[in-house]
């Protein structure tokens, strides 16, 4: 039973995983996000949560640190000199500023002589964009795929922060969908309700138009006559009975 054994084995020995476990976080610092298994993504997580804050000192010895855990430097960003690379990759990269073709240099042998560093680009690049953050720099999203093969649940693993960048859609679930679909009727339910309300407490609170005092009063004195000259003709004709 492996009691009191931290981690992922991954079905490899500790060099073979080691070196996997360097690579793909140096992959996920190039390119911002990768994609890879579950187990892989969950085993590299921590490792890439500690050189970060390594890199967050800023000295001198981070800097060595970081040389010591992946074991060496190593250059990054050398596919944009790759004319086999669609153009569309080098020129939109949501998460870093890729260099220029001409800016990479190769010798007469086709290695490498000029490009940007995986250490220096970790500290100058990827430590600020976290600055003021006290851990939990990456995320590890379901693609809801499954590897050829064996089946494994494939995810993308990323770094947080850019989240205008691109983002994984996917589909609304059906409670959450009923769930919207009741919130909408409720309110166009309430605004319906609303309008007949409001259309009938105006009808019902039509502003009565007042009449002057002095027109009310000049209508009674001339109504006053009226009824007098009606009372003395009565009495006339009772006095001729």
């Amino acid at each position: 039973m492996r009691h009191r054994i931290y981690g992922y084995t991954l079905g490899r020995k500790s060099e073979h995983r080691r070196a996997l476990l360097r690579n793909l976080a140096a992959g996920l610092f190039e390119h911002g996000e990768i994609r890879t298994t579950l187990p892989k993504a969950k085993a590299v997580q921590p490792f890439v949560e500690r050189i970060i804050t390594v890199a967050r000192q800023g000295n001198l010895h981070a800097r060595r640190q970081l040389e010591a855990k992946f074991g060496r430097d190593r250059w990054i960003h050398v596919w944009v000199a790759d004319e086999n690379v669609p153009e569309s990759r080098k020129l939109s990269n949501p998460w870093f500023n890729l260099p220029r073709a001409e800016d990479i240099q190769f010798d007469d042998r086709g290695e490498v002589v000029k490009a940007p560093r995986l250490v220096e680009h970790i500290m100058s690049v990827v430590a600020p964009m976290f600055e003021g953050r006290e851990g939990g720099y990456t995320r590890i999203v379901r693609t809801g795929e499954r590897r050829l093969g064996d089946a494994a649940d494939v995810v993308i693993l990323q770094l947080v922060g850019r989240e205008d960048g691109p983002q994984i859609g996917g589909s609304e679930s059906p409670r959450r969908s009923k769930a919207s679909k009741r919130a909408e009727f409720a309110a166009k339910l309430a605004a319906g309700w609303g309008g007949a309300a409001v259309s009938e407490e105006e009808t019902s609170e039509a502003p009565v138009e007042d009449t002057p005092a002095e027109e009310v009063e000049a209508s009674e004195e001339s109504s006053a006559p009226e009824e007098s000259a009606a009372d003395d003709a009565a009495n006339d004709a009772a006095a001729e009975d």
